[in-house]
């Protein structure tokens, strides 16, 4: 049984109004398709809109208020209430402790927003490491230098694929890397893992890097990675996959 076929009759017209809602809001996944899954539960932390008409003009506690007395919140619906701090700082240690992938910030007397603004910012939980650097893309566009790095770390006697990193770097950056690795450039992939990606150049696993991400996915590979910066005097073999690693 679905989500929806578990809502009481004026839970799922709420939820269709909702919809509507974010369909303005141009999310690509219409929200009733995703609802229709059975294994899916329903969070609700915002209101757009109420009876057919917009809310996004009330400030974050009032819709907040709003929502709350607008379903029943019996499962499958989910209420998420929003944590007020003082000034905040301790809430993304708290949830990057609990293994949250972040928090999103609002102003408590902000309407909602529907571009970006410093009224409303995403705290994301990074997880960090070193990896070895075994080939790079092609950059697209007017894009200097390179596209992304292919980055692996030792198993063994193994170099096992854990992604591509395309975020994280300036200009100067991406200039300077790819004199580098042009003058480290092979023609066998150093990897052991198979690794589809178009315009790709190989070269020897020798330089190192620090790479910032959310996660480990299950099949081995970073989740949101973003270059963080060169590291020396680190041998190939010293960079494995860091215990504890999320």
């Amino acid at each position: 049984m679905s989500l929806l076929d578990r809502l009481s009759e004026a839970d799922r017209d709420r939820l269709r109004g909702a919809g509507n809602g974010v369909r303005e809001l141009r999310d690509p996944r219409p929200m009733l398709a995703v609802l229709s899954d059975r294994r899916t539960f329903g969070d609700l932390f915002d209101l757009l809109r109420l009876d057919g008409r917009s809310v996004t003009a009330l400030p974050v506690r009032t819709r907040t208020s709003l929502l709350r007395d607008a379903f029943a919140f019996r499962l499958p619906l989910r209420f998420t209430p929003h944590r007020v701090g003082r000034d905040g700082r301790d809430l993304p240690a708290d949830a990057c402790g609990r293994g949250w992938e972040g928090l999103i910030a609002e102003r408590a007397d902000g309407p909602s927003l529907h571009g970006r603004s410093t009224d409303w910012l995403k705290l994301t939980c990074a997880a960090g490491q070193e990896l070895v650097v075994g080939g790079f893309t092609e950059p697209a566009g007017s894009r200097a230098g390179f596209g992304a790095l292919l980055v692996g770390h030792c198993q063994g006697e193994w170099l096992r694929y854990a992604g591509k990193v395309g975020t994280g770097y300036g200009p100067a950056t991406l200039r300077r890397l790819r004199r580098r690795l042009d003058r480290l450039e092979q023609d066998r992939s150093p990897f052991a893992d198979d690794v589809r990606e178009r315009a790709v150049h190989w070269v020897s696993p020798e330089p190192v890097v620090q790479i910032d991400f959310t996660e480990w996915t299950g099949a081995g590979r970073l989740r949101h990675p973003r270059y963080k910066g060169l590291r020396g005097g680190k041998r190939l073999t010293d960079v494995v996959r860091e215990r504890g690693a999320p």
